[in-house]
């Protein structure tokens, strides 16, 4: 329900403040995975409000920071506070332009119709990550940097690795769940609930619980710096 009224939200923002500017811009933005569904849902909101052209590409946010340093041209980016840190202080991206635009706590994904184990506490979540017969994951996504990192946390690191699957992207991993490849998901809940063919088992534990924040920028070369701000 929370993630909902969050999508709702972004969308009545982009109507609310979208007016019509006498010269239509076309607006590129790199933005990472974690907000891929709600930038799709709220674009074509702020295109009709506003007259502007959004060229969206999703991604990871590692990859977006790496092309950004290698002088990859950019209106708008959407990353994790700590890679964007770096792109301002390289003066890629104007420093009074960044803003917090959501959060999302990291979920577990079951296939459709799937049976349910309890995850609701932190020991059950412990037990249902041992009894799994696979667990995929994101290596190089904040979720899945979070979860390696938990699992040391828990003790449980060894028992889960050989049944572990990394995989590239939260999507490469939406879709091993779906396919039944991987028992379970690692993702953040906002790219969950999108994905034809999953569930969403549910949130981790609250004690357990690790959020991805995201923030956006507007590029320091961007084209249309007002445009790209409205954005």
């Amino acid at each position: 329900m929370r993630t909902g009224a969050m999508w709702l939200a972004l969308a009545g923002l982009a109507v609310a403040f979208g007016v019509r500017g006498a010269q239509a811009a076309e607006i590129k933005v790199l933005c990472s995975n974690g907000l891929r569904e709600v930038m799709l849902d709220v674009a074509p909101e702020f295109e009709r409000a506003t007259g502007h052209k959004l060229n969206l590409t999703f991604g990871l946010a590692a990859a977006f920071k790496q092309r950004i340093e290698a002088g990859e041209s950019f209106d708008v980016v959407v990353l994790v506070p700590r890679l964007l840190d770096d792109v301002v202080k390289q003066g890629k991206v104007a420093a009074d332009t960044r803003a917090v635009i959501a959060r999302a706590g990291a979920g577990l994904a079951i296939r459709a119709g799937a049976p349910r184990p309890d995850i609701k506490t932190p020991e059950a979540f412990k037990a249902a990550l041992i009894n799994a017969k696979s667990i995929a994951y994101a290596k190089a996504g904040q979720s899945g940097v979070y979860f390696v990192g938990l699992l040391d946390r828990l003790g449980i690191a060894d028992a889960v690795k050989q049944k572990s699957l990394a995989q590239a992207t939260g999507v490469e991993v939406g879709a091993a769940v779906a396919r039944g490849d991987a028992e379970l998901g690692v993702l953040p809940v906002s790219e969950i609930l999108p994905t034809k063919g999953v569930e969403l088992l549910g949130p981790f534990p609250t004690a357990l619980q690790g959020y991805v924040v995201m923030e956006a920028g507007v590029g320091a070369a961007a084209k249309d710096p007002a445009a790209a701000q409205r954005w």
